[in-house]
């Protein structure tokens, strides 16, 4: 983030600003310069060696990332040497941190002091000294030599899920953040000094590219809340002349019921979503209610924020597509064989461009990713695009529930569930939420003699094994078999359907087999 935060310090010599608008109130950009040189002392014990030419440095800083200015002051620390920022959730659960740890290997965290406690960070990371900054937050800093140059180029790292539940280290680089935070800012029409918010939790790669480095490009207040409330979202945005944001569906939703027709998002230019199934009829009723345009889009963390339409396009393709490519991004569908499909065709989403990212961490290294020899990284969607140059995700190739903007792997759940002495097999399938998108269920399939398995039953199971309680499934059904293929594997399509008849069944007993919202 050198070039970014060098920026960010030439604009803050001209004038001070208001940079951060957060639950603590209003912090100028030279109070937050301040905060992070304060905290490059901490992470630099006794002048800590690093390959920097110019002084010591931070080397790999793994930060709990919040929505609060500490974020930010973080950001403006790691990037004055070139340092390397990997960021993490609070509601990390202590095998996920220790997983991120064996691949990031990083030389400084920092986190609450709860957090430190809840992760046992004094173990995973033992040789390191304890300092104090941003206002009571703790920092393990190591005291050994540190080498950046192990990350390939890459200025940040964001944990996303895994296929195997194991949290995976995407590796971006500074090049490919500025130039997706870039596209969006012509797309949206946006100008120096407008303010932007965040909603969406910080520790989220795209998040934090189109929330705290979006933000210091323009040189604007971010304006952000600590946790979701869609109140406090609406008026914080309203007071403060927002611009954009970025948020989940779900968000989107809720604030659009939220402002009960009051237009109160008129001022703001528009707000881009992405990140679970949606609806065309529901976010159309959305933006009426706020009195803004959202625009529906398409990226990953692998390949930040690649598509998205304008705001003065038709409804159709704002919200009944996911926009255009960026320019210099290629998006493509293709057979199973690997040819290129043409319009109209739905095929495997591939796609390459300057805001792919650099690969995966692994060991404390760049792991490259796996391309096709053109170039183009596999997505995990499928995709059909259009003769007018829009394109539409159809769904993933692999079978997750996306709830809320969040990606639920089956074969984990399924998993956990398995490992119930009741069980004798299980499958997990999604079932329609008109504001989440969709939730999970698990039909189970008992061992003899044991009768039916409910809900509260196989959540506590499921608790005991340690899996999150964000992976729970929020409806239980026991049934004879499992719908089965004519060779005898299991059906998933027929498992989705007999999930969604015994769900849709249960409006005239609402809650028996549902656990209560998270």
């Amino acid at each position: 983030m050198r070039q970014t935060v060098w920026e960010f310090h030439e604009r803050s010599e001209q004038a001070d600003f208001t940079a951060v608008v957060d639950d603590h109130g209003r912090h100028g950009a030279r109070d937050l310069l301040r905060r992070a040189a304060e905290l490059s002392e901490a992470m630099n014990p006794d002048g800590t060696p690093g390959n920097a030419p110019n002084g010591p440095q931070g080397g790999t800083v793994l930060l709990q990332a919040d929505n609060s200015w500490r974020t930010v002051a973080a950001t403006l620390a790691v990037g004055r040497t070139g340092d390397v920022l990997a960021l993490i959730n609070r509601h990390t659960t202590r095998a996920e941190f220790a997983a991120a740890v064996e691949d990031i290997r990083p030389d400084v965290l920092i986190a609450e002091p709860s957090a430190i406690e809840e992760w046992n960070a004094d173990q995973a990371l033992p040789d390191t000294r304890l300092a104090e900054a941003l206002d009571g937050w703790a920092v393990r800093a190591g005291r050994g030599p540190r080498d950046v140059s192990r990350w390939s180029g890459g200025t940040v790292i964001g944990l996303t899920s895994g296929s195997t539940g194991r949290p995976k280290g995407v590796v971006q680089s500074e090049s490919g953040l500025r130039y997706a935070c870039s596209c969006t800012i012509d797309v949206n029409g946006l100008h120096t000094g407008d303010a932007v918010a965040a909603v969406v939790p910080l520790s989220s790669t795209a998040a934090y590219c189109f929330g705290v480095c979006l933000a210091l490009m323009l040189g604007g207040p971010l304006v952000l809340s600590g946790r979701w409330d869609r109140e406090v979202a609406l008026s914080r945005m309203a007071e403060h002349d927002v611009r954009w944001t970025m948020c989940v569906p779900t968000m989107a939703l809720q604030m659009g019921s939220a402002a009960a027709g009051s237009k109160i998002l008129d001022g703001v230019r528009a707000i881009t979503v992405g990140g679970g199934p949606m609806d065309q009829g529901a976010l159309a009723r959305a933006e009426r209610s706020l009195g803004t345009r959202i625009l529906r889009v398409f990226g990953m963390s692998e390949c930040l924020g690649h598509t998205s339409p304008r705001p003065d396009d038709p409804e159709e393709i704002r919200l009944g597509r996911d926009g255009r490519p960026f320019p210099g991004t290629d998006l493509r569908a293709v057979a199973a064989d690997g040819s290129v499909l043409g319009p109209g065709e739905t095929g495997q989403a591939q796609v390459r461009g300057p805001s792919l990212f650099l690969g995966y961490a692994r060991d404390g290294k760049v792991e490259p990713p796996a391309l096709s020899p053109d170039g183009y990284f596999p997505t995990g969607d499928l995709l059909v695009t259009g003769e007018d140059g829009t394109v539409t995700v159809m769904g993933r190739e692999k079978d997750v529930i996306i709830r809320g903007g969040r990606n639920l792997d089956i074969t984990e759940i399924e998993r956990a569930v398995a490992a119930h002495p009741a069980v004798a097999r299980v499958c997990v399938a999604p079932v329609p939420d008109p504001l989440l998108g969709e939730r999970a269920a698990v039909l189970v399939v008992v061992e003899d003699g044991s009768g039916e398995l409910g809900l509260d039953e196989i959540t506590a199971h499921l608790a005991r094994t340690g899996l999150s309680k964000s992976k729970w499934p929020e409806f239980a059904f026991t049934v004879d078999e499992l719908p089965q293929t004519t060779v005898g594997k299991l059906d998933r399509s027929g498992a989705r359907r007999l999930a969604h008849d015994l769900h849709t069944g249960l409006a005239a007993h609402p809650g028996q087999h549902r656990q209560g919202d998270a």
